[in-house]
């Protein structure tokens, strides 16, 4: 194919996914300067459609950034004010008193929200203050500069046939250039990889640790809807089979958040995480909760749980990495929009610095150095324990070392066990499957319990089906011929969006599918699979979920 020729647009900064680290990035550049030219790339079909988390949110990040949120008419209204903890059997629950865990766990002062409906009106206040923001506009490739250093992006490329070859409707996209580029790409993100692997950024630093968040709305009896109560629980169902838990957060309007993570450096491939999350709901204190309720959205995403000693180098020649796309989440409190903004914050500022000094294409050193010991060193450096104690030591063994390891460095600003490391990726602790037994799961009822792709219609998902799956194998022989005989092919459990299939037919070999359409975006085969052979890439802008208010 002849070389693809694009328009280009110069901007001061250009800003890659409209999450709460890129639009805080946005608003702050727009803040110091309001002369500097700034655009936000969305790949999703509007601001917050891509968007899932939690949430609570603690808004210290919001209030270094607009200090005014409240008489903005932000859209966080709901104080938490309850907190509950409870460890989960079987048949029953035994509640873990507040007073014995540690301090930062207290949610007082934080609020139950929609991360989607945040940002949302955060892209609000950006726009007010200048900020072009393009959804839709799927991010690509990255253009690199005569140095290698990263000077822009192509986004907006659509029109592709299936076999990657241009079809009559194919709009080549534009490269959006910038004297830095930040990536607010979320959790593994395409390009942020690519970064990383070409400049060597995770030298020295410990593989990346993730989880599987799923999660649903339910609107339920008014009767048991207690606003601003948070619930916390682990143990049941997850048992020993993997690290894990849930969360129910009442927030306004008779509705409750019920999600569930599931750590995915678990070993047994049988394990299914979405059939975890679904046997969870028929716990008798769920079940009763969410009796006579309806489940109105639902959807998934990876999140990064390596915590400080995880994080890569986020600075590269031209740019940089923000927010989740670095790992600041604060494992044991289940946070990291707090820390994305925070992140974003920070990285204006160094740009700002940087483009005032008359420079441009080179590494921000500034932001550097904020993230290592700043406001985000100080939250991530007390709790860089607690998830390789969880790893080592398992369930008991992790809350025991865990929480005393918080206490102290809560009191004294020292762990007791220095920095732990983590040894290995999650794909590598995938364990073969003759070593392991199926897991034999309940069926869903259709009341509390859905099957996958049931689910995932209420996630409103779409994909344009004649455009090329942006589900990549690296050799296509590699699923039935090695992850099938000696993995069971765990694709077929792992994906919570019933993506990947192994189809056997009477008297042909089997086959793997690839429904690329069912895709939510929350890249955990890129991250789970044993041979490392899924490449997870953009779908043409605007495809993928449409989240209403997660």
């Amino acid at each position: 194919m002849a070389e693809i020729e694009r328009e280009s647009m110069e901007y001061d900064v250009v800003i890659v996914g409209a999450g709460p680290s890129g639009l805080s990035a946005a608003i702050r550049l727009k803040q110091l300067d309001a002369d500097l030219s700034v655009v936000v790339l969305e790949k999703g079909s509007e601001v917050g459609a891509h968007i899932l988390s939690g949430a609570v949110l603690d808004p210290v990040g919001l209030d270094a950034l607009i200090p005014d949120w409240r008489d903005r008419g932000a859209p966080i209204t709901v104080p938490v004010r309850k907190d509950n903890f409870y460890m989960l059997g079987e048949g029953g629950s035994i509640r873990i008193p507040n007073f014995i865990m540690p301090r930062l766990m207290n949610n007082h002062g934080n609020y139950i929200v929609s991360m989607g409906n945040v940002c949302r009106w955060m892209a609000e206040q950006a726009e007010e203050l200048g900020v072009e923001i393009f959804p839709g506009m799927a991010c690509s490739e990255l253009v690199y500069g005569e140095n290698g250093e990263v000077k822009g992006v192509v986004a907006g490329e659509f029109g592709k046939n299936a076999d990657g070859t241009p079809s009559d409707a194919y709009e080549p996209g534009m490269e959006l250039h910038g004297k830095y580029v930040l990536l607010g790409e979320g959790v593994r993100g395409s390009l942020t990889k690519e970064v990383m692997e070409k400049y060597n950024l995770s030298e020295g630093r410990g593989p990346q640790k993730f989880g599987l968040g799923m999660k649903e709305i339910w609107e339920i009896d008014p009767d048991k809807h207690r606003e601003g109560t948070v619930t916390h629980t682990m143990g049941w169902p997850l048992g020993r089979n993997a690290g894990g838990g849930s969360f129910i957060y009442h927030l306004d309007n008779n509705q409750v958040y019920v999600g569930f993570v599931v750590h995915l450096n678990y070993e047994n491939p049988y394990l299914y995480p979405y059939m975890e999350f679904q046997r969870f709901k028929h716990h008798p204190m769920v079940a009763e909760l969410l009796k006579g309720g309806k489940r109105v959205a639902y959807g998934a995403r990876a999140i990064s749980e390596g915590g400080w000693q995880s994080m890569p180098k986020a600075t590269f020649p031209g740019g940089a990495i923000l927010g989740c796309g670095v790992g600041l989440v604060n494992v044991p409190r289940i946070k990291g929009n707090h820390n994305a903004m925070l992140s974003g914050k920070a990285a204006a500022e160094a740009a700002f610095a940087a483009i005032g000094a008359g420079r441009g294409s080179d590494e921000l050193d500034a932001y550097e150095t904020e993230l290592r010991t700043g406001p985000i060193a100080k939250d991530l450096k007390r709790v860089r324990n607690v998830k390789p104690l969880w790893s080592h030591y398992g369930l008991a063994g992790g809350l025991v070392l865990g929480g005393m390891d918080m206490w102290t460095a809560n009191i004294t600003g020292v762990t007791l066990f220095g920095t732990m490391k983590h040894h290995r990726n999650d794909a590598e602790h995938t364990g073969k499957a003759k070593d392991f037994q199926p897991i034999d799961y309940p069926k869903p009822d259709g009341v509390l319990s859905f099957d996958r792709l049931t689910n995932v219609s209420f996630s409103m998902t779409n994909h344009e089906e004649s455009q090329p799956a942006h589900l990549q194998l690296k050799d296509p022989s590699i699923p039935i011929q090695v992850n099938l005989p000696e993995y069971a092919e765990p694709a077929q459990r792992y994906c919570p969006a019933g993506v990947y299939e192994v189809v056997e037919e009477d008297g042909k070999a089997p086959r793997f599918v690839i429904n690329f359409q069912n895709c939510v975006h929350c890249k955990t085969c890129d991250i789970k699979d044993p041979s490392q052979n899924i490449h997870w890439t953009v779908p043409q802008g605007g495809d993928g979920p449409n989240y209403p208010n997660m």
